[in-house]
């Protein structure tokens, strides 16, 4: 009987340690931390925004995460040079662990909302000069202008038109050491007709944008190149 007291009091101590072990992993788990690159309070990182723009606009953050919290691809602050030149490629929310895997370039299918095609009507890509962080998103109402030459005024072409989606933009540093931005690419609702209107303003000079909202009040011009164009159909 005494024995296997013994034995049953060196169980128990045993079981007692391995317990203890284990808690102060767990303790540790909880309390150690790890610092990670995260989307910063109250700021969300867009789809299609190249990750510059992201930290220039304030919206990463280091972050100590609890380690049994952090992410197995979770990025460290060191890591943010291999994304040079990437955009997301999907919605990135407050708090979020940022993932090389949640990036990418060129070509890569981005994320993004669109609305469908009203119908009658016929998609067309368009690439406009917009900068960076852009207020465009699918659902916006735009006037396209068209400007033939400096000698020549802006005219109006299109008086209003809606974007479907919105592709990503990209940066790219020049021979100079500079950095440009790709236009992204808007895919626009428009009839047979505006889109001849466009295809038309595009040979003859260089389109561009204005956005709208319910109120604007944009006037067609009834002479001129744009009306040349209108009237040419």
């Amino acid at each position: 009987m005494l024995v296997v007291a013994a034995v049953i009091a060196a169980l128990g101590v045993g079981l007692v340690f391995v317990f203890a072990r284990g808690a102060e992993s767990r303790a540790a788990e909880k309390y150690q931390t790890t610092n990670v690159v995260t989307v910063a309070a109250g700021k969300t990182v867009l789809p299609g925004e190249s990750i510059k723009s992201a930290l220039d606009t304030g919206k990463l953050a280091e972050t100590a995460v609890p380690q049994g919290q952090v992410l197995d691809a979770a990025l460290r602050q060191d890591d943010l040079g291999d994304l040079d030149g990437k955009v997301a490629l999907t919605t990135l929310f407050a708090g979020e662990q940022l993932l090389s895997t949640k990036f990418g370039g060129v070509g890569d299918t981005v994320d993004v909302a669109s609305l469908p095609l009203p119908t009658g009507m016929i998609a067309k890509p368009e690439s406009f000069d917009l900068p960076v962080g852009s207020f465009i998103e699918p659902g916006s109402q735009l006037a396209v202008f068209l400007t033939v030459n400096p000698s020549t005024p802006t005219c109006l072409l299109i008086d209003r038109v809606t974007v479907l989606s919105k592709g990503a933009q990209t940066e790219t540093t020049t021979d100079g050491g500079s950095t440009e931005g790709s236009a992204p690419a808007l895919h626009l609702a428009v009839t047979q007709q505006q889109f001849e209107w466009l295809q038309d303003g595009r040979e003859r000079g260089k389109l561009s944008v204005a956005l709208l909202n319910s109120e604007s009040e944009v006037k067609l011009d009834k002479t001129g190149p744009c009306a040349s164009i209108r009237g040419s159909e």
